[in-house]
């Protein structure tokens, strides 16, 4: 066991191992911190007529000192990712001469990149969600505060807002491979209720989730659009000419120029441009949605998640 001296109260156990958490991942060191402090107050609650220092020195044998457990996060986090990650294809030794073939069509076997195309299609839907919870919820709260119930509801928008903000990014995390927080922001609850408000409202993270609310909008907006336009034009280009060989399906035509493929047999010779066409499409834009899944799992860290 670690021979430092233990802390002597929770406040001081909890920053203790924030500081042995130093430089790891935020979101880890948020449901560190949360774990942390629910092992502690439920013993304190167990044992009632113990100190906190007492029950600290009781626990760290089971529990561990805080640097113990800031090791044994390390360690189960490199496995977790290690787990979740997807398995990297064998590489010989005779396949160097096509790896530029492999970076570009390996797109297609990267399930991130399938998460993030669901993403984009889904983010406009939550977005209109979260603009609306988050505009309602502000106006209706700030709008009431000359009254009694503007305070409790602003309140409870602001814990809501922060359990929605953990389905979020647990849909992040899914989706778009971005480590996200399990647990919420742990916080003191032996400071009275006005100190607790009083650090709900000047914490960065409650402002920069709105902030990260109300800009789903736009943003879903223009995800939907990326992903809707590109996949759906480039599979008709590479399902043209069998929509021209079958049928106009209601009078559905193909265009290059001024030459329409199902009305000119003289076009078939265009049959092969228009399908490598599409497939060149096919391939930009799933690495696009992949580029566009990984920037914003690092917008959703840096908004939802607490920086320090």
């Amino acid at each position: 066991m670690n021979m430092t001296a233990l802390p002597t109260s929770i406040p001081d156990y909890l920053e203790h191992l924030r500081r042995s958490l130093a430089g790891a991942d935020p979101a880890m060191i948020q449901d560190a911190l949360y774990d942390a402090e629910e092992y502690l107050r439920s013993e304190m609650a167990e044992n009632p007529g113990k100190s906190e220092a007492e029950v600290i020195a009781a626990v760290a044998s089971s529990y561990g000192a805080p640097d113990e457990v800031a090791d044994i996060y390390r360690d189960t986090e490199v496995k977790v990712q290690e787990a979740l990650r997807p398995p990297r294809p064998q590489v010989r030794a005779d396949i160097h001469k096509t790896s530029w073939l492999r970076s570009v069509f390996g797109v297609f076997s990267d399930p991130y990149t399938y998460g993030a195309l669901f993403y984009m299609l889904l983010s406009l839907a939550t977005g209109i969600f979260y603009f609306t919870w988050t505009v309602t919820g502000v106006s209706l709260s700030f709008g009431l505060m000359a009254l009694i119930i503007g305070v409790p509801l602003l309140l409870l928008f602001i814990g809501a807002t922060r359990i929605l903000s953990l389905v979020e990014g647990r849909i992040v995390e899914t989706m778009l491979g971005e480590r996200m927080p399990r647990r919420t922001v742990y916080h003191d609850r032996d400071l009275p209720i006005l100190d607790r408000i009083k650090d709900m409202l000047v914490d960065p993270r409650t402002w920069s989730t709105f902030l990260y609310f109300l800009l789903m909008l736009p943003i879903g907006i223009v995800y939907f659009t990326i992903a809707v336009t590109g996949m759906t034009t480039a599979l008709a280009l590479i399902a043209s000419p069998l929509a021209d060989w079958f049928g106009d399906f209601n009078g559905y035509h193909v265009w290059i120029g001024d030459v329409m493929l199902s009305d000119s047999a003289s076009a078939f010779w265009l049959w092969p441009i228009v399908v490598l066409a599409g497939v060149v499409l096919l391939v930009l834009t799933l690495h696009l949605v992949r580029a566009i899944g990984r920037v914003h799992g690092r917008i959703a860290k840096h908004l939802l998640v607490k920086l320090d």
